[in-house]
């Protein structure tokens, strides 16, 4: 028999869910003993995080900085020429005030912090940069764009209107855009994890961590001609992050160019960190008003509603940036070891460790 879903009803998917932990974050964000949700398919990812959140915690925890923060959109635009098309961008960009004031008119979060063009031919590709309080400001910078577009064109009558989206967001594709000028948070997580507890934990040492690292994340990702990213995995522990606190998923293909950077210090120890500069997080807006979400939220301490604008969207980037950390660094020193990743895989998955 033919079966339908009611459109107007959402059928949700069960991913099994564990909290992993105990991070210890210092730096932008201060937390101790905190046990992170993700949801994933994939088992061996838990205790891999896990185990780069406890060598990281006894080594004086991970130190997350939050660089900068941005949403965009981009629209498109068409002049008759290049030379009306530059002449327009120009005084346009002298204008900040006034766009500012369209902006706001859409959204009393939405500030409009910069802008960026290119010209090919006769058309315009316009960055529009905003600040966005706690939402990941997707449709915030979206319906801002759409407030600004009929009031340019007003202003600069040879101008045409070509799409509301113009592909130099970048919006959910891998770009060396975003990378260079910043869409979402910016978050740099770093720590010094002494010798003895790299053997202790994760059964490798910083010599053999980063020699690993500069052959396989760095001249690896050159060989497969990979664009601004040097890691093992990140989108495995952002997918399994977003999942349980309701973001959008798809933002993981930015979200994962991220790059790793590990020194053998001069007291022997290793200096290992993990830049993500494309983390696009919220915790207001769809997806958000899941109970199961609204829970997470609460346990991360992002839920806080009486803290200024944007500090629970920041921490709760500080925290998926730590999430991808752990992941990266257990990861590397698993690689280290022959076999030690398929033996974990062979026992984690055939044994049933995904929650019933």
């Amino acid at each position: 028999m033919k079966t339908t879903l009611d459109s107007q009803t959402p059928a949700f998917a069960a991913v099994p869910m564990r909290s992993v932990g105990p991070f210890k974050l210092i730096g932008d964000v201060q937390a101790d003993n905190l046990m992170v949700p993700m949801a994933t398919y994939e088992p061996p990812l838990w205790p891999s995080v896990a185990r780069g959140a406890r060598v990281s915690a006894h080594s004086g925890g991970i130190r997350v900085t939050v660089i900068d923060e941005r949403m965009t959109r981009s629209i498109l635009l068409q002049a008759p020429h290049a030379g009306i098309a530059l002449q327009s961008l120009k005084s346009l960009q002298q204008q900040h005030a006034q766009l500012q004031e369209v902006v706001s008119q859409s959204s009393r979060f939405a500030k409009l912090i910069d802008t960026h063009f290119q010209v090919v031919g006769n058309l315009i590709y316009l960055r529009l940069e905003f600040t966005t309080g706690d939402a990941s400001g997707h449709n915030m910078a979206t319906h801002a764009a759409d407030r600004l577009i009929p009031w340019i064109l007003q202003q600069y009558p040879a101008l045409q209107y070509v799409s509301i989206s113009a592909n130099f967001c970048t919006d959910k594709k891998v770009s060396a855009v975003n990378g260079i000028l910043g869409r979402g948070k910016n978050v740099v997580c770093e720590c010094t994890i002494p010798a003895k507890y790299c053997q202790r934990f994760l059964k490798t040492t910083p010599q053999a961590l980063v020699d690993l690292h500069i052959k396989k994340d760095l001249i690896g990702s050159i060989v497969s001609g990979g664009l601004r990213s040097a890691n093992a995995h990140v989108a495995n522990m952002l997918l399994g992050f977003y999942l349980a606190t309701g973001q959008d998923a798809a933002n993981i293909v930015e979200g994962s160019q991220a790059i790793n950077h590990a020194e053998v210090t001069p007291d022997g120890d290793l200096y290992f960190s993990t830049t993500l500069p494309n983390l696009i997080v919220g915790t207001v807006g769809n997806g958000k008003d899941l109970p199961f979400v609204e829970q997470n939220l609460q346990q991360l301490g992002c839920a806080e509603p009486n803290a200024p604008a944007g500090q629970n969207a920041r921490r709760l980037a500080c925290i998926a940036a730590a999430t991808a950390f752990c992941g990266e660094l257990s990861l590397l020193a698993a690689q280290t070891n022959p076999g030690e990743l398929m033996q974990a895989h062979l026992k984690l998955e055939r044994d049933g460790a995904s929650p019933r």
